[in-house]
């Protein structure tokens, strides 16, 4: 997330965050070596730890009782993100799972070590129900990494699970990020819920717009259609399955033919990606609407600062 959509004071506090995440992760090479591109994205201040203290600030804020919170997400976040990366989504998309003896054992290990840091920051919280929000959204990521994938065709369908599922993966952990920030802050439970609300609203904004920058020159890849070419089904190739050559664009997610990859990419940037920018822009929306429930002040204006965001870029 670029800069200047935080203000100099959260970036300050983000650094406090980040400097916790260091001290849980410098001793352990082994951590670092594996999930260090999770642990440290490059270059992109940590965005769900960043909407903990924003949702308390929309309550009564103090660092000090939210700065576990936000390092708890992030490491959570790193931690599924590591498990991630053992899941071939062309094989769960044919529901053929893998069998045999399995080779990533080390990077699952990291996974747990990572929960099990991020456990240890929940418990520092002031508030209990920090842990019952991101258990929730654990186990919600793991039942959506789990499903089937969504068809291409029938349209309605094909989006309705696309939703549900991407609303589980990625959305989850953002809404746990809100509530949990809310609850460290003493907001009520109405205002909490309605964090959630927005959450899942932005979580499912920010998620379709990678889906949108995965098609597009400005994904910072010299090789747009990455999910494509991993057999990974998106909302984008959904909408082209519906407005393009469906058959071939199925037969082309199976193919490994480089040129027929490159004539699905090609299809779904002329037809999947104009109508993902408009569900992006309905689900920014959303979330913006629902600020309006939250008490004015610094930390609504920059949550609707970052759903602005999510708008733009996926334009």
């Amino acid at each position: 997330m670029r800069p200047a959509v935080f203000s100099p004071n959260l970036i300050a506090d983000l650094q406090q965050v980040e400097q916790i995440i260091h001290e849980r992760t410098r001793a352990r090479a082994a951590v670092i070596s594996i999930a260090g591109s999770h642990l440290s994205p490059p270059d992109v201040p940590r965005l769900r730890a960043a909407l903990v203290l924003l949702a308390a600030q929309t309550a009564n804020y103090h660092l000090e009782r939210v700065i576990h919170v936000a390092a708890a997400v992030e490491l959570i976040h790193a931690a599924t993100q590591t498990h991630n990366d053992l899941v071939d989504e062309a094989e769960r998309r044919r529901s053929q799972p893998r069998v045999g003896p399995w080779n990533h054992g080390v990077t699952l290990m990291v996974g747990d070590y990572l929960f099990a840091l991020a456990a240890g920051e929940m418990a520092l919280s002031p508030d209990p129900r920090v842990i019952t929000f991101f258990t929730e959204a654990v186990k919600q990521i793991t039942e959506g990494v789990l499903m089937p994938a969504a068809p291409l065709r029938p349209l309605e369908e094909g989006r309705a699970q696309h939703l549900e599922r991407i609303g589980y993966t990625d959305a989850a952990l953002i809404v746990a990020a809100c509530k949990a920030g809310a609850a460290a802050a003493g907001a009520d439970l109405e205002q909490i819920e309605t964090l959630g609300r927005f959450g899942h609203e932005l979580g499912l904004a920010l998620r379709l717009g990678d889906e949108v920058r995965d098609f597009t020159e400005r994904n910072g890849s010299t090789s747009p259609g990455a999910s494509l070419r991993a057999g990974a089904v998106t909302l984008p190739l959904i909408f082209a399955a519906s407005l393009g050559d469906s058959a071939r664009l199925v037969a082309a997610l199976d193919s490994s033919n480089a040129a027929e990859q490159r004539w699905a990419i090609d299809e779904v940037r002329r037809y999947g990606l104009t109508p993902t920018r408009a569900e992006v822009l309905r689900c920014a929306e959303g979330a913006r609407g629902l600020l309006a429930q939250i008490p004015p002040g610094p930390g609504r204006e920059a949550l609707a600062r970052v759903a602005d965001y999510a708008v733009q870029r996926a334009a």
